[in-house]
């Protein structure tokens, strides 16, 4: 499959929109609203990964996603959205109270491809370890965020998935790789 054709500016901000009146209604108890994309490119079937933040500290409050394209992309930024607040197991849910303080960060996948170590180039590749029935993955902004080498990355990423440091070098290793287009509120 070819990579999707990148968001246009207007689909990036409607899709934040989608994403944040989601969570509103989502967590006020009105359920999960219907939208009508007027973009095609709102359309196609691509994964997304949504990232809450504290807005006064950045800090992580949820994040959740999808590794595979089985939904059209304004429905995956819907689920990844609740997902995110109320299904992530590193932190209690949020509340609507909260999502005045509540930053969005949208991530839209690429399809994932098998990677060789030397051939990844960070801050453009995401990736994903698959190892028996443990797995990992970590976004391409990751490694930029904490200034890590390829070493550390691939390390971190081990860890990730629940496995020892150097996993990602042992022949049953599955390491795949993304590109993604991220954006956020201002």
């Amino acid at each position: 499959m070819a990579d999707p054709e990148r968001l246009s500016d207007d689909d990036k901000k409607t899709l934040l929109r989608v994403a944040r009146e989601t969570l509103q209604s989502y967590l006020s108890g009105s359920g999960i609203p219907d939208f009508n994309p007027v973009s095609s490119g709102l359309m196609i079937n691509r994964p997304a990964f949504v990232t809450l933040r504290k807005k006064n500290t950045h800090e992580l409050r949820g994040c959740r996603g999808e590794t595979m394209a089985r939904q059209p992309l304004i429905e995956s930024v819907k689920k990844m959205a609740i997902a995110s607040a109320v299904d992530d197991p590193r932190f209690k849910k949020v509340t609507f109270t909260e999502l005045d303080n509540i930053h969005i960060e949208i991530n839209a996948l690429t399809p994932m491809h098998p990677i060789k170590a030397e051939n990844i180039i960070i801050g453009k590749h995401g990736l994903m370890l698959i190892k028996r029935f443990s797995a990992g993955l970590l976004l391409p902004a990751v490694p930029l965020s904490y200034n890590w080498d390829k070493d550390t990355y691939l390390n971190q990423l081990c860890l990730k998935a629940g496995l020892p440091k150097n996993s990602w070098q042992e022949k049953d290793a599955e390491l795949l790789a993304f590109e993604s287009e991220e954006w956020e509120e201002e």
